[in-house]
C-alpha cells in the first residue's frame, strides 16, 4: 500500500486545481467579454508612426504634428501604431500577508488570478511574458539584502507562447509562500535590470510594504515601461466586524493581538487608518504614473478587471492612456 502524500505534494495539488479553475474561467468568460486584439492592455503609444488627427485636450502635446497643423491651421497630432510585439514582466508579491482570505478567494488566489489573467490578455501574437516572484524570507521580520542572498527571489525569463505561459503560471503557482514579507521596491527593482526595450510592467501586492519602500522604484520604472498595479484586497483589512474579542496573527512577524471588535470606536478607527493607508497607495501610484487596478476577494475579480480593460480602451479613444 502507498504511503501518506508529502504535505509539498498536497500544496503543489491545490496550487494546480486552483490555476485549472482560474484558466478555465478566464478563457471561457474574459474571451466572451472581451473581444478583438489584446495587445493594448494598457495602449502605449508605440514607435510606429501613424496618420495624423486633430488635437483633443488631454493629448500628449509632444506628439504634435507642426507640419500638419501649419497646413490646417487646426492642431493635429500624430498617432502612432502600437508594436505587435509586446514584452511583458510581472512582479509577483506572495509575501504571507497574501495567505489571508475571509470570502470568496484568499489574496494569494487573487495574484495568480491577476498573472492568469494578464498572461492570458497579452500572450498573443508572439508576445513574451516574464516574471519576477518574491515571498518571505522565511524568518518573521527578517527582510532580505539581494537576489542572490535569497532564493526566494526567482526571475523568470520572459518567453513567447501560451505554452511557455502556462509553465510560468504553473512555477508561480507551486511558490511556496514563507513567513515574512518581501522586499517590494526591491522586487519591483528587479524589472528595470537588465535594461530593455519598452513595453509593460505589472506589478501585483497587496501594497502592505511602507510606501516609500516602493513608491521610487515604481517611479522609475514607468520613465520606460507602461506600469499596470494591480492592489489585492480583502474587506476586512478596510473594516473590522463587530464579532467580540478577535485574537489576530500576523503573518509575517508571528505577533498576536488581542482585539475587542465590539468597540465601535476601535472600529471607526481601524476604518479610518484603512482608508489613509489605501489613500496613500492610491496617491504614490498615481504620482508614478501607473495604471491602478484594485481587486477584492469579495468581488467578481473577472469583471472588475473587464471595467478597467474597457475604461483602458474608452481613455485611449479620447488621446489619453491613464
Amino acid at each position: 500500500m502507498a504511503g501518506a502524500a508529502p504535505v509539498t505534494d498536497t500544496g503543489e495539488a491545490r496550487a494546480e486545481a486552483v490555476l485549472s479553475r482560474l484558466q478555465l474561467l478566464v478563457t471561457r468568460k474574459l474571451d466572451g467579454l472581451l473581444q478583438g486584439d489584446y495587445v493594448g492592455l494598457l495602449p502605449g503609444p508605440g514607435t510606429e508612426a501613424g496618420e495624423s488627427r486633430e488635437y483633443r485636450p488631454g493629448d500628449d502635446v509632444r506628439r504634435m504634428d507642426w507640419p500638419v497643423t501649419a497646413r490646417t491651421t487646426l492642431p493635429h497630432v500624430r498617432q502612432t501604431v502600437a508594436d505587435r510585439e509586446l514584452e511583458t514582466w510581472m512582479a509577483i508579491d506572495l509575501s504571507a500577508s497574501l495567505e489571508f482570505g475571509t470570502s470568496r478567494w484568499l489574496k494569494s488566489d487573487l495574484v495568480i488570478a491577476a498573472a492568469t489573467a494578464i498572461a492570458h490578455l497579452t500572450v498573443r501574437g508572439g508576445n513574451r511574458i516574464g516574471a519576477v516572484v518574491g515571498t518571505g524570507s522565511g524568518v518573521p521580520g527578517k527582510r532580505r539584502k539581494a537576489e542572490a542572498d535569497h532564493p526566494a527571489v526567482r526571475r523568470m525569463p520572459a518567453r513567447p507562447g501560451r505554452k511557455e505561459a502556462q509553465g510560468l503560471l504553473r512555477a508561480i503557482a507551486r511558490t511556496e509562500v514563507r513567513p515574512g514579507r518581501a522586499d517590494l521596491g526591491a522586487l519591483i527593482d528587479m524589472l528595470n535590470r537588465p535594461p530593455r526595450r519598452r513595453g509593460m510592467a505589472v506589478v501585483i501586492s497587496d501594497f502592505l510594504a511602507p510606501v516609500e519602500q516602493w513608491s521610487r522604484p515604481v517611479r522609475k520604472l514607468g520613465v520606460r515601461h507602461d506600469v499596470l498595479a494591480i492592489e489585492v484586497v480583502d474587506p476586512r483589512e478596510l473594516e473590522l466586524p463587530d464579532v467580540g474579542v478577535l485574537t489576530l496573527a500576523d503573518p509575517e512577524t508571528g505577533a498576536l493581538h488581542e482585539v475587542q471588535t465590539a468597540d465601535p470606536k476601535l472600529r471607526h478607527r481601524y476604518a479610518e487608518a484603512a482608508a489613509a493607508q489605501r489613500g496613500a497607495i492610491a496617491q504614490a501610484l498615481r504620482a508614478a504614473g501607473a495604471a491602478h487596478l484594485r481587486l477584492r476577494t469579495d468581488t467578481d475579480w473577472l469583471l472588475d478587471m473587464v471595467r478597467f480593460v474597457a475604461a483602458q480602451r474608452h481613455a485611449r479613444t479620447r488621446g489619453t492612456t491613464r
